[in-house]
């Protein structure tokens, strides 16, 4: 496996001790994170999607906190994912393209391979830090051996390098791989079925089960875990199992969130039953908005404007919970604008570990808002591929470049509010010339900022 290379590493010893606001943390953490694929912000009912088919996850964020202004670094799969991994934006780590503004906001794994050795993923770091690590699911950082996850510092992988497309003919293109650990266990479609007619597939019932026990085989050896569990239902062609084929009024995508969601639900009571739950952040999201391409077989943004693809409210903005019993105190909402590179900052600071000190990072530590409820101001940028469409700073949002379904672009900014979303789809959303001067004050105040947070492309 790859060695991170000269870093600091700090590792929090078991019996150390963590105060926050007064809370006494006597173990090292284990941490799981849960990321979705093309899950919108309004697939939740606590989000307030109608049928209400989510009762584990509204459960989840009853217990703990609902982030209502979590984003993704990209609106795209791999990159979005590469930037959690790496705490890092995609311009940063490599996973981006440049062509033409932006318009193919891509990175097919056969430009750019996978995720480069220089980068170090806080699973490296987890581990080095005495983790165990386990991924599930969806990878999406590199097809070859070489780009693996055994060779990031995880140290088991049950699931494949790619979504869940196909059937192909397996010949000319044969059908994507899955693993077990190093070892290819068989191919979607042919060893793992995926019904494309009835959409019945057993896929979501198999990476609850690895979760389920990687967490009693952890539990029994004491060792702290980090657990990524990246199912891909809701990415198209979408899937469920029997039991929960034909059970959502939404069609088959709500089939797959209410078997997403039952594994949640799943997953919570198992660390419960293990004496676990007290010690362990579980935290909840997707890598970017429902897929608007799919109409009717895709999610809901709420809302919010577009969806996957588009640097949109809907395209970037995600559900998310943190759950951690005793110490994220229940039922609150927090509006700390947050990312995912976040979970890379707040996964090392429990962890008691550093980054390397000779590249820039683009998270900061969530605990203080999730253990005390603190708010700070911060931008977050909005990437397509290499290009900066748009940065939110307090409630107002600057568009620099946008684009339609036709040739006519848009280029100039257009500054928004965004505490309500929908406000995007009018430029300034009819904002007084008051508000839209203060948002671009908001804007002039982040560019000023940009040397100092050592941002690409403002």
């Amino acid at each position: 496996p790859k060695m991170a290379g000269d870093f600091a590493v700090q590792v929090g010893a078991v019996f150390v001790l963590c105060i926050y606001g007064g809370v006494v943390q006597a173990a090292t953490p284990n941490i799981i994170i849960m990321l979705m694929d093309d899950m919108g912000w309004g697939d939740l009912g606590i989000l307030g999607q109608p049928e209400k088919e989510t009762p584990n996850l509204d459960r989840m964020a009853a217990e703990g906190m609902l982030l209502t202004d979590f984003y993704t670094a990209n609106p795209l799969c791999s990159p979005s994912r590469a930037a959690l991994l790496t705490g890092r934006l995609p311009i940063r780590n490599g996973f981006y393209t440049t062509n033409d503004h932006a318009r193919n906001g891509y990175t097919p794994q056969e430009i750019v391979g996978g995720i480069a050795d220089s980068e170090v993923l806080v699973s490296e770091l987890l581990a080095q830090a005495g983790y165990r690590n386990k991924i599930i699911g969806k990878w999406h950082l590199g097809h070859q051996p070489q780009y693996h996850p055994l060779r990031h510092g995880f140290h088991e992988w049950f699931g494949a390098p790619n979504c869940h497309f196909g059937p192909y003919d397996n010949k000319a293109t044969p059908n994507i791989p899955v693993y077990n650990g190093s070892d290819m266990v068989g191919r979607y479609y042919e060893d793992f079925p995926i019904d494309r007619a009835s959409g019945e597939s057993n896929l979501t019932q198999l990476y609850v089960r690895e979760a389920l026990e990687f967490i009693d085989r952890q539990a029994a050896s004491a060792q702290p875990f980090f657990l990524y569990w990246a199912p891909d239902a809701t990415h198209g062609p979408l899937y469920a199992s029997r039991g929960f084929l034909s059970t959502s009024r939404r069609g088959l995508y709500g089939d797959a969130v209410r078997e997403l969601d039952d594994g949640v639900g799943k997953i919570l009571a198992r660390l419960k039953n293990n004496d676990q739950h007290t010690n362990t952040l579980v935290f909840f999201t997707s890598d970017n908005g429902a897929a608007m391409v799919s109409r009717t077989e895709g999610g809901s943004n709420g809302p919010f404007l577009c969806g996957k693809q588009t640097t949109f409210e809907g395209g970037m903005r995600e559900p998310a919970i943190a759950w951690w019993p005793s110490r994220i105190q229940p039922g609150q909402t927090s509006h700390q604008l947050s990312t995912v590179m976040d979970l890379f900052t707040t996964a090392l600071e429990l962890a008691g570990a550093a980054p390397p000190s000779d590249r820039v990072y683009d998270g900061i530590s969530l605990l203080p808002t999730l253990l005390n409820g603190t708010e700070v101001d911060r931008p977050v940028f909005y990437y397509r591929g290499n290009e900066l469409m748009a940065v939110r700073y307090g409630l107002y949002k600057a568009h620099f470049w946008t684009w339609t379904n036709g040739q006519d672009e848009r280029s100039r900014a257009e500054v928004c509010g965004v505490q309500a979303g929908h406000a995007e789809a009018g430029g300034a959303g009819g904002q007084s010339q008051g508000s839209a001067g203060a948002g671009r004050a908001a804007v002039q105040h982040v560019r000023l900022r940009s040397h100092e947070l050592g941002a690409s492309g403002l």
